[in-house]
């Protein structure tokens, strides 16, 4: 079964009003059937726009919701201390139930690693040491214990993002599933190839690991607000039925969780997942 999440405010938000709504409508993606919120992690705001904290965006959404996940996508590991990143996720785990994902990535923007006071490069071989050490503190086996240990028995689930081998091998190593930006079913059926001959590389069976994505779905009827990253799904001139065999397509191909993120106005943004729960939940719910 595919499940799916929105994110709960619209892709690239301009202002920051724009993201003051995001407990009204993780609440009404809860109701409408939702699996989870995702919230992308950017701590300056760059050319895209504005992006709340994500584990402080997600403790509020824990708050203020009662089954809903919650997942970071992405979370840029390499700007955060371990240990302390390990105590934030590990609360959040505990006081939500257990409903945490933390989704990590390495990053892009150099100048927000400059503002933290942190190098851009080695940030790859940062990001495995930093996940190797959460996981162990997570277990409390580390040098130190954390404050709490989280709910779920051995940590949160980590997806990892990337789509280069390190990402790759990182995710076999570290990963409970592989995290993927804007894949079709090609793009995903390739991706499973490449882990075939990284996981001889890492030890890891890839078959033991998961596959999601996130992906841009404009519905029918609204007008992006900003320019969508590569082709959304069903298209440019999306129908229920082109987004409904995507999905299906590529949960043939192996994925197992979609985060939609919807660029479309703010205030258009709770029709349009009311438009996705009709014509899309309602019909991956029956299989």
């Amino acid at each position: 079964m595919l499940r799916i999440g929105v994110a709960p405010h619209r892709l690239w938000p301009a202002r920051e009003a724009e993201v003051d709504g995001v407990l009204e409508t993780a609440r009404t993606a809860e109701e409408l059937g939702f699996d989870h919120v995702f919230v992308s992690g950017h701590a300056v705001a760059g050319e895209v726009g504005v992006t709340p904290d994500p584990l402080v965006t997600l403790a509020a959404v824990a708050g203020a919701t009662g089954r809903i996940g919650l997942v970071t996508s992405v979370l840029v590991l390499p700007l955060y201390n371990p240990v302390v990143l390990a105590h934030q996720t590990a609360t959040l785990d505990r006081l939500s139930g257990g409903r945490f994902t933390l989704g990590v990535g390495t990053g892009w923007d150099t100048q927000e690693y400059a503002a933290v006071g942190v190098p851009f490069a080695g940030r790859g071989r940062r990001a495995d040491e930093q996940l190797a050490a959460v996981r162990e503190l997570w277990r409390g086996e580390g040098e130190v214990r954390l404050g709490v240990l989280p709910r779920t028995e051995g940590g949160p689930a980590v997806w990892v993002g990337g789509h280069s081998d390190a990402a790759l091998r990182r995710a076999l190593r570290y990963g409970d599933a592989w995290h993927g930006s804007g894949v079709d079913a090609a793009g995903l059926t390739a991706v499973r190839e490449r882990l075939v001959g990284l996981g001889e590389e890492t030890g890891r069976d890839p078959r033991t690991l998961a596959l999601t994505a996130g992906v841009f779905l404009v519905p029918p009827g609204f007008a992006p607000a900003v320019q969508v990253p590569g082709r959304p799904l069903g298209g440019s001139d999306a129908s229920a039925e082109s987004v409904r065999d995507e999905l299906a397509a590529l949960a043939d191909a192996g994925l197992s969780s979609c985060s939609l993120w919807l660029p479309v106005a703010t205030e258009a943004l709770g029709d349009g997942l009311a438009w996705v729960a009709e014509e899309i939940l309602s019909h991956f719910s029956k299989e």
